[in-house]
């Protein structure tokens, strides 16, 4: 990856040339260029407003940032404290994060049924376990880690182990959830993380130490290096800042709660306190926080899905802010849209799943041509497996629903095995049945 070009600071700029300051303040340039929070390194190509050179308009574009500058208590490697500027975009973003992710989603009722909840909610831990570990080099299958976390069993290689570490994660963070951020839990974070994860399993809950000499590379050039972190003697009071920041959401000045979450991740990233496993540890600490300040919306949706589809831009992110100064809002800007494109695809999977759903039950209505092939029962099971995903079903229970004889619910169930609706399989000494994981697909063929 290209490494950016630092950009011009404001002081820099006033020191060094004889900028009109009080002209370009006067000239109205907002913080953003077209709705984007453009970085020097591309906005030094673009074509300036009339009457002004590319310099002028950056510096014009830096006071305008310097105005709306919030002053976090979070500091870079030079103890400069890093600051966001909340632009009229972001904050319009902001908004609608708080409506859909705290709230609507949950009111519309698409994932209101307990069922229906723990079945996306088990999809999403799944999704974001997957792709979290994937953006770290894992190389299993989606389909593959989905049996493996489903059925329980282990880990055969270093790629599903990471998955399982990653999924025994996010369960686990509605356990802390209440519970105050410290160091010692993030190290129990990172333990758990890296177990059986790691070339070097005494790295695992532990901080990289000056021996470790860690720096962050590129992937694919591994001769560039993209970020030499603080030194390891300066991490233990630097978490303990972090961890104070994080638990300051009530009591301190006002910041908005995303945007915490927002900088707790980025500043995870930018420390580097552990020898591998900074990315999944800094996106569990993220949801760690959306989940304490009420965003329930983050346990159904999966940041890394979105990421991993652009993972250099999610690095470019980080080379921003620290090539411009401390100005920490081109990660915010960045993780804003990451955030809300994982918003919107859950509504977008909900809406299918919807319509999947209403054309399966007019297909099952007693009129129709494959109601009429089924017995009111059977009708009634495929009804109820289609509004709760991930239902199993035995004979002996469909008996006592239905108020049959033990021949009759055995026939029922065998005859939608036939009909290729049903999977059937043993648990223990009892037969079960799951419905097939495409059954709307499948009525309406």
């Amino acid at each position: 990856m290209k490494l950016p070009v630092p950009a011009p600071q404001l002081t820099d700029l006033i020191r060094s040339s004889d900028l009109d300051l009080g002209g370009l303040m006067r000239l109205g340039i907002g913080p953003e260029v077209e709705g984007v929070y453009e970085h020097w390194d591309r906005l030094r190509h673009l074509s300036s407003p009339d009457g002004l050179s590319n310099l002028e308009w950056w510096a014009a574009i830096k006071l305008a940032r310097q105005g709306l500058a919030h002053p976090l208590p979070l500091r870079d490697k030079q103890g400069r404290r890093f600051a966001v500027s909340l632009t009229g975009n972001m904050q319009r973003k902001l908004h609608f994060l708080d409506r859909e992710a705290a709230g609507a989603l949950q009111s519309s009722g698409a994932v209101d049924d307990d069922s229906t909840r723990k079945y996306y909610l088990m999809r999403s831990l799944i999704e974001e376990a997957v792709t979290s570990s994937q953006l770290e080099g894992a190389s299993t299958t989606r389909q593959v880690a989905k049996e493996m976390l489903s059925t329980g069993r282990a880990p055969r290689d270093r790629s599903e182990q990471m998955i399982h570490n990653n999924y025994a994660m996010m369960q686990m963070l509605r356990t802390l959830r209440d519970q105050e951020l410290s160091v010692g839990m993030i190290l129990r974070m990172h333990r758990l993380l890296m177990t059986d994860a790691i070339d070097e399993p005494t790295q695992a809950g532990r901080l990289r130490s000056a021996e470790d000499n860690v720096v962050v590379q590129d992937r694919g050039d591994p001769t560039i290096t993209l970020h030499v972190p603080p030194p390891a003697a300066e991490l233990p009071a630097r978490l303990q800042a972090l961890c104070d920041f994080a638990n300051d959401g009530d009591t301190g000045e006002f910041l908005h709660p995303i945007i915490r979450a927002i900088a707790v991740h980025f500043q995870i990233g930018y420390d580097h306190p552990f020898c591998d496993g900074n990315g999944r540890t800094a996106r569990a600490l993220f949801y760690w926080m959306m989940l304490r300040s009420g965003y329930w919306v983050s346990e159904y949706i999966s940041i890394s899905s979105v990421l991993r589809r652009a993972p250099q831009q999610y690095v470019r992110a980080y080379l921003h802010t620290e090539s411009d100064g401390t100005d920490i809002s081109y990660f915010v800007a960045h993780q804003l849209d990451v955030i809300i494109k994982a918003v919107e695809g859950l509504r977008g999977y909900l809406a299918r799943k919807a319509q999947e759903r209403n054309q399966a039950e007019t297909l099952l209505r007693p009129g129709s041509a494959l109601g009429a092939r089924l017995n009111h029962r059977q009708r009634s099971l495929l009804l109820h497996a289609i509004r709760n995903p991930g239902s199993v079903y035995e004979i002996a229970g469909h008996q006592t629903a239905h108020r049959v004889t033990y021949p009759t619910a055995r026939a029922d169930l065998l005859g939608l095995v036939g009909l290729d609706l049903l999977v059937q399989d043993k648990r223990g000494k009892a037969f079960v049945f799951s419905p097939v994981s495409d059954l709307p697909q499948r009525l309406e063929r």
